[in-house]
Parts: C-alpha cells; sequence; structure tokens
C-alpha cells in the first residue's frame, strides 16, 4: 500500500485546469493542447534517451509571454506536469489525460489529441523508435493498443486494411495505455539504444534539431 509521502506530485484539477486554459488561448492550428501535451511527455518519458526541455518546449509554448510571472508559473506547471508521469507510472497511478468530442448523444472522451502528442514525442528520437520497431518485434507487440487506438482516431495509417474499433475495444485499449507505457519504459531500460543506433540517429544540436510538425502517418517506415 502506497503512503502519502510514496504519492508522486502530480498537477490537480485547478492546475491542469490552468494549464488547459493558457495552452488553449495561445494555441493556432496543429499545436498540442493538453491532452497532446500529456501525450507527448508521456512518449518522451518511456522512450529510449532523454529529450531536454530545450527540444520539446517549442512544440508548446508559441507566444512570448505577457510578463514575467506567467512565464514562471507556466514553465512551472510544465515541469511539473513533466515529472509526474514516470513518477505515477511507478505507483501505478497513471492516467492518460483525454480530449471530449460532442456527439449526438453527448460529449464522450477522444484519445486522438493524446495520439498525437504520443506521435510527436516519438518524432523527437524517431530515427532509435523506427529502427527498434521494425528490428523488434517485441517493442510492436507492446506498442499495440496504443497504436490500435492511434490508426482508429487517424492519427497513423495501417498497411491493412482496419476495421473501425467498437467501443468496448476503443474502451479497453485506454484501460491498457497505462500498462503499456509502463512495459515500453521497462524495455528501453532493459534493451538500450546500442552504439549503433545512436550513431545513426540525429543529434539534438544538429543544424535542424526541431522535430517534423506533421507526421508521414506511419512508426515503421
Amino acid at each position: 500500500m502506497n503512503t502519502p509521502t510514496d504519492w508522486p506530485s502530480s498537477l490537480d484539477d485547478g492546475e491542469l485546469e490552468e494549464l488547459d486554459r493558457y495552452l488553449r488561448a495561445h494555441c493556432g492550428d496543429g499545436d498540442l493542447l493538453l491532452d497532446g501535451l500529456h501525450g507527448m511527455l508521456s512518449a518522451i518519458a518511456v522512450g529510449p534517451v532523454p529529450v531536454t526541455p530545450t527540444e520539446w518546449l517549442p512544440e508548446v509554448l508559441h507566444d512570448a509571454f505577457d510578463d514575467e510571472d506567467e512565464g514562471n508559473r507556466v514553465l512551472a506547471l510544465l515541469a511539473k506536469l513533466n515529472d509526474s508521469i514516470l513518477a505515477e507510472l511507478e505507483v501505478d497511478a497513471y492516467e492518460p489525460i483525454l480530449g471530449e468530442i460532442d456527439l449526438d448523444a453527448g460529449p464522450v472522451l477522444s484519445a486522438a489529441g493524446w495520439c498525437e502528442g504520443f506521435s510527436r514525442g516519438i518524432d523527437m528520437r524517431a530515427s532509435l523508435w523506427e529502427t527498434r520497431l521494425a528490428g523488434d518485434p517485441q517493442l510492436m507487440e507492446l506498442l499495440g493498443p496504443v497504436m490500435a487506438l492511434a490508426v482508429d482516431e487517424g492519427i497513423l495509417t495501417a498497411d491493412a486494411e482496419f476495421e473501425k474499433l467498437t467501443d468496448d475495444e476503443y474502451d479497453e485499449c485506454l484501460s491498457q495505455v497505462p500498462m503499456v507505457l509502463a512495459a515500453v519504459n521497462q524495455y528501453w531500460r532493459q534493451k538500450t539504444p546500442t552504439d549503433e543506433e545512436l550513431a545513426a540517429a540525429p543529434h539534438p544540436d544538429d543544424d535542424d534539431p526541431s522535430p517534423p510538425r506533421q507526421r508521414s502517418g506511419e512508426w515503421v517506415h
């Protein structure tokens, strides 16, 4: 049983709403909102090698802050959200932040934004992910539920014809996301990138370090 001191310092509802309002007020077409931000940071957290804030912050912050206090507050919320992910996974407290879409029957949860963000997080170290996904079926299998959601939401394209998930299948895939992330994190800790993989990967200090804004729709080329 986890004691209060073991519990991760995650954003409370008020902080999540505050960060959500900021992102919505400063987003353009294709920019990540809170669900996408959480997906991107989740992919980075469980990925093969670290990604620095100087690399991922440009995917989130697009306007100058109004003043120093606003900047310090937003950066503190972003840091807290980033730090909470692995801590939550360690105590089985992780839940993906999802968006909502309005249907005739009422609002329903959607993983589209989270999956888009997760895809962009993978883009940050695309060559390492794609090389390993192409060469190790285990990683592809571990990511199965997330990939199914991403294909269902149109974030990724499948090589074969893909039938839309039923509501029950969609919910089942969503319920497996925390287990998927924990397993992928363990995978990369046990099977760290080889020297050859690292040598072939673009270095963050290359002339054009920014990740692509839109994916090609595939994780394995």
